[in-house]
């Protein structure tokens, strides 16, 4: 996009080379006209009369202006043709020596035949100098073609940028920036051979005055094309990674020049704009295959702790996707009014047992070897406080209902709940291996999408 803007602001600046060198032209010619005009070495009054006189009846269109010249002051009647004719008039007689003012009296008649003609004339010159400047400005234009496309089919030299910079990112940029200069360096030698050296630096200056308006209008664009040349610099994760950025989670699809591509655990595709990619805080998941879980139990007040902590890690270590090394932790994290909540905590290895699976195994089993072993799980205690009359009339009435054989209450005494209470059972309700499908997924996009991708395996995740 800026290297769009960039080619049609110097392709109208070359196209507009030859009327404003025209002008420069035209300026310079009337800048030499601002000395003064000498008569004699002592003008008088008819000396002067009769200089300006004979310059008037040199112009066709101040033949009818009259001049009459008393004290050095000139003045000037007749009629003229338009306003800019009246002050040709009077500029050329304020420039002849001796003159000390110029009264205005001459009249503007606005006829047709004294505005138009004269505007045929010139624009008849104008088509004259430009059938005699023709050639070179084709010249000048073939020069810019040529040295543009040049450089165009030189920056298409891919091969050439993957070796300056392995990094396709930056080899496309290397090739943008040569585009761009031979755009530069073509114009320049347009315009010397055009003559109009003078206008480079004002044409760079118009460029920088652009540059800088085109800078405000699409900071954001420049902020996110920079964070994709520093993202692809640093490297900071791989395809298929499991990263954190931000508040979004999700695998790394690829990383393009405008946005990193993340595809949700639940299977749909996020795009995260690089600048925030880049000033954002990233977790990454999959840097390291060990990942430590964690999970709360509470055990009786009365019970031993440490002795529920041995036994926890018991059958932790038990289980076949509980890492050895670093060997599983407990610790005590709080003491509540009726119970003592244990923190245990144990590794896994992700390339081998999927982390979640893996936690929701652990709790379990653990839960059932203290359970096992006495340890009580205690529930939630509410102090409930009765009126003593409702409470007796409450009694009265539960004694006069009979209880019937097989009700609920006995029932449930005697029910027994399904549950499994070897560690073995427990590894057989759920396989750990680690889930693959969004992985999978993963590799199926980035092999069905063409769009290019900055991750480069051969360098280091910093």
């Amino acid at each position: 996009m800026i290297e769009r803007m960039v080619t049609i602001y110097l392709a109208g600046v070359l196209l507009s080379i030859i009327p404003l060198h025209v002008a420069f032209a035209q300026a310079e010619g009337d800048s030499s006209e601002s000395d003064s005009i000498a008569t004699v070495a002592t003008p008088i009054d008819e000396d002067i009369e009769r200089r300006i006189q004979r310059i008037y009846s040199e112009v066709g269109a101040l033949s009818a202006v009259e001049v009459t010249v008393r004290e050095g002051v000139v003045f000037l009647s007749g009629s003229v043709s338009n306003e800019k004719t009246a002050e040709r008039a009077t500029g050329l007689a304020e420039r002849v020596q001796g003159v000390v003012t110029v009264d205005d009296g001459i009249e503007r008649s606005l006829d047709i035949q004294g505005n138009v003609i004269p505007l045929i004339e010139q624009f008849k010159a104008d088509l004259a100098r430009w059938a005699k400047a023709l050639p070179l400005v084709i010249l000048a234009l073939a020069v810019f073609l040529l040295i543009a496309f040049v450089g165009h089919r030189f920056a298409k030299w891919t091969s050439l940028w993957r070796r300056v910079s392995p990094n396709p990112f930056l080899g496309d940029l290397f090739a943008q920036a040569v585009r761009v200069a031979a755009i530069v360096i073509g114009l320049i030698f347009a315009l010397n051979l055009l003559g109009a050296t003078a206008l480079i630096g004002t044409i760079l200056g118009g460029a920088g005055v652009v540059g800088l308006a085109i800078g405000f209008a699409v900071r954001d664009s420049l902020e996110n094309y920079i964070s994709s040349i520093m993202l692809s610099l640093r490297q900071p994760f791989r395809a298929n990674d499991h990263v954190v950025i931000g508040e979004h989670e999700g695998k790394v699809v690829r990383l393009t020049s405008r946005a990193t591509v993340l595809m949700t655990l639940d299977g749909n595709h996020l795009r995260i704009p690089n600048s925030q990619v880049f000033k954002a805080v990233i977790l990454n998941y999959s840097s390291n295959p060990e990942r430590r879980f964690e999970f709360e139990l509470g055990v009786d007040a009365d019970d031993d702790p440490v002795v529920a902590m041995k036994i926890g890690l018991e059958a932790l270590c038990q289980l076949p996707f509980v890492l050895e090394d670093p060997e599983p932790n407990a610790i005590i994290s709080a003491v509540g009014d009726s119970s003592i909540i244990i923190s245990f905590m144990a590794w896994v290895d992700q390339r081998e047992s999927d982390f979640i699976k893996s936690r929701s195994l652990a709790i379990p089993a653990t839960k059932t070897v203290l359970e096992e072993q006495g340890f009580t799980l205690p529930e939630p205690i509410y102090r409930l406080r009765f009126d003593p009359q409702q409470l007796q009339q409450a009694t009265s009435v539960d004694n006069k209902v009979p209880q019937k054989a097989g009700s609920r209450d006995s029932d449930s005494a005697t029910e027994t709940k399904p549950t499994l209470r070897k560690t073995e059972d427990i590894e057989a309700t759920m396989d750990v291996s680690p889930d693959l499908y969004i992985e999978e997924k993963v590799n199926q996009e980035r092999a069905m999408n063409t769009e290019s991708d900055l991750l480069d395996n051969d360098k280091p995740v910093e």
